[in-house]
């Protein structure tokens, strides 16, 4: 295999890996726990947050806050497993750059 062969598949590489970045950083990723409802985008970046407690108690207060926890590691785990669904296989070609 000669030189420009391998820069041409390098670079086709590379704006492959950057056509699935950009798809993945304007797709909304949805986190869920029993009361609380977060959006991130594929930057990581809290886009909205919905709260579902009708009979919320000032007692209540401190499981509210471990809900949106939860919500929210569960949308960044969706954005991370995107992410290596999307780019995990092209990574790879680069020696575990990703």
């Amino acid at each position: 295999m000669n030189m420009q062969n391998l820069m041409a598949q390098a670079q086709k590489m590379q704006r492959d890996i950057q056509k699935k970045k950009e798809e993945i950083d304007q797709t909304i990723f949805t986190g869920k726990s029993e009361m609380v409802e977060v959006e991130y985008n594929g930057k990581k970046e809290m886009v909205s947050i919905k709260i579902t407690a009708e009979n919320l108690e000032s007692d209540d207060l401190e499981i509210l806050e471990d809900m949106i926890l939860l919500a929210s590691k569960d949308a960044i785990q969706k954005i991370d497993q995107e992410m290596e669904t999307k780019l995990g296989s092209l990574g790879a070609g680069l020696g575990g750059l990703f």
